[in-house]
Formats: structure tokens, sequence, C-alpha cells
């Protein structure tokens, strides 16, 4: 199923970004949400920002991320990439398109979804904010089900160990450990 976009699925901008609360989201997906401290204060925020609108969540977990319409690299609402992974012949390419994005003075983060040809069908979101004590926050929300065509399918079981694996990696990558500095100002 396709919403006539390219999309694999219908419910575009699902995992609402946007929103502090995650709304209810479409059956028929396995739905995940995960949030994780990266940092404190002015500097983490300004670092962990600028990473996320640059795709650096997905880059420092072992992606490549390249533009796929002729636009740079930044997040923007429509945008088409291709996500990598993997090694030469051996790489799964990954078409997204980039269905949402937020940037306010606390919460700033972007939604892709899965085009024809994505291993599987759904939407994720990277997002980074902070509360009112200038904690800097990580949150990760995804929706995911099988491709609806080809051979993928058949591995869906398997990719989601591989999707697990990816999410550790991605709640790492804006932390000390991943990257961006995690000092406080």
């Amino acid at each position: 199923m396709s919403d006539g976009t390219g999309l694999t699925y219908p419910a575009r901008g699902a995992t609402a970004p946007a929103a502090p609360l995650w709304p209810a989201s479409p059956s028929g997906f396995r739905r995940y949400e995960r949030t994780v401290a990266i940092g404190h204060g002015a500097d983490a925020w300004t670092a962990a920002r600028d990473a996320v609108v640059r795709w650096e969540v997905k880059r420092r977990s072992g992606f490549s991320v390249t533009p796929a319409d002729g636009g740079g690299l930044r997040v923007r609402e429509g945008g088409r990439y291709a996500v990598t992974a993997g090694p030469g012949r051996f790489a799964v390419r990954e078409p997204v398109e980039v269905v949402a994005v937020v940037e306010t003075a606390n919460r700033c983060g972007f939604a892709y979804g899965t085009r024809r040809g994505h291993p599987v069908s759904g939407e994720e979101a990277f997002i980074v904010h902070r509360d009112d004590d200038g904690r800097v926050l990580l949150t990760l929300r995804s929706l995911t089900r099988a491709a609806p065509a080809g051979p993928w399918r058949f591995f869906f079981p398997v990719l989601l160990l591989a999707q697990s694996g990816a999410r550790a990696r991605y709640l790492r990558a804006l932390t000390g450990n991943g990257g961006a500095p995690s000092r406080g100002a």
C-alpha cells in the first residue's frame, strides 16, 4: 500500500515530531519511543540541534545519507534522501522522504517516511529537545511494519533485529560516547 506519493504507508507525519506527547498512531505498526539524556546547557543544545538536522544520528550510527533530489544534506520537508547501510555491493539502500520538520526554541527534529524499495514500511523521527532545567534529550520514535512488496518482506523478522541494533546506536549517537559534546554551559 502506498499513499500515492511514493511513501509505502498512508499515515504521513504519524510520528509527530512537533508533539511533546506522541498521540495515537495508526494500527498495524510496531510502535517504538525512547528518550535519553544527551547533555546539559546551551552548548549541548546547540550541538545537538545542529547535529540532528544534518542527519548526524544516522551518520554517526554507521549509515551514509545522500540527497536524492538535488538538495543539500540539511533536512527539509519533502526532501528525498538515499540512506545506505553496509559496504560496497552488500550495501542496503533505503529511499526515504522527510515528512515533517520541527525547529523551535526548545525542540528540533524531523521525521522521514519510507519510499518504495525500502526494506521496511513506516516512519522514524529524531527529536532533540530541552527541559526547563537545561537538560538536553534525544527522543526516537518509529512506526514499522513489513514492506508492502518485494523480497525484503520475507526477511522482516531479521530486519527487526537489525533495527533494534541500529536504535541502540542512534540513542548513543549524540552523547559524549557517540560524537556531539555533552558538556553544559
